[in-house]
């Protein structure tokens, strides 16, 4: 079993950054990939990134180049660094894991744990 908890969410101006964490607790991550989805109101969660153990990453194209995965296993932690925010970032973002194939990092239903999210609210 893994644990995750995420935090770092706020209020933040167009343009701004923040930094998520994931912190996991419960067994090692090593081999779990540790996906980032976000969920906006009346819509579908949607895929932002992933980050295998072995340091490749993957994203949304909505957020290619502006969002960025670290992962730093020794102390079970994954950020993701929230640049050049715009309105429609706004969402609450999930950290998830799992033990998956590359094929499915980009699907929800996929990943086995889920943190309960935390809210990102970038203002105009």
């Amino acid at each position: 079993q893994v644990q995750l908890v995420e935090s770092g969410g706020g209020l933040v101006q167009a343009g701004g950054s923040l930094r998520l964490s994931c912190r996991a607790t419960g067994r090692t991550l090593r081999f779990y990939k540790m996906g980032w989805f976000r969920q906006a109101p009346g819509k579908e969660r949607e895929f932002v990134g992933c980050a295998w153990d072995t340091g490749t990453t993957v994203y949304a194209d909505s957020v290619e180049g502006r969002f960025t995965i670290s992962r730093h296993d020794t102390n079970m932690t994954v950020y993701l660094h929230l640049n050049g925010l715009k309105p429609e970032d706004t969402a609450v973002y999930y950290c998830a894991s799992g033990l998956i194939s590359t094929v499915s990092v980009r699907t929800a239903r996929a990943y086995q744990y889920w943190g309960q999210g935390t809210q990102v609210t970038v203002s105009s």
